[in-house]
């Protein structure tokens, strides 16, 4: 299991890669990359911040959760913060597990702890007007949805 809190970019095939070379039990990985948006076509460019000790902790604790829930071989997230412009790529998860269902809920159930749990603030710059994003309830939904499907 690995998390990476990170200001550069990376190479998400590169990162594949590595991490795949550390498997010998899976037959399915699954990956997810996050680009930054520009849905209306003004976003010059988003801040994100965060404080890092708390930061790692949760990350942490939500990719161990995800392995021991979902039967997980490893996992692994990389989050990147400071500025950003859209279509750069701001994040990535990776799962693996010995079947392709498991695999893709872990990776599922971490994006949306991510979503919905991961103590990064996002500033969004478009010209002169900046806004910080709000959380989106329809994103604690979707995490919390994860508790009816265990129950």
């Amino acid at each position: 299991m690995a998390v990476r809190i990170q200001r550069t970019a990376f190479d998400v095939s590169k990162e594949i890669s590595n991490f795949s070379t550390k498997l010998g039990a899976s037959g399915a990985i699954v990956t997810f990359t996050g680009i930054v948006r520009n849905e209306s076509g003004t976003l010059d460019h988003i801040i994100i911040e965060h404080y890092p000790a708390m930061t790692e902790i949760a990350l942490k604790n939500f990719t161990e959760q995800t392995i021991v829930r979902f039967k997980l071989e490893d996992a692994f997230v990389i989050h990147r913060y400071g500025i950003l412009k859209p279509t750069e790529i701001i994040m990535m998860v990776a799962t693996a597990a010995p079947h392709r269902q498991d695999a893709f809920a872990g990776a599922q159930f971490l994006m949306d702890c991510l979503k919905s749990r991961a103590p990064f603030w996002k500033k969004e710059v478009s010209g002169v007007q900046e806004e910080w994003v709000k959380a989106r309830a329809k994103d604690e939904v979707e995490l919390e949805s994860w508790e009816h499907k265990f129950n």
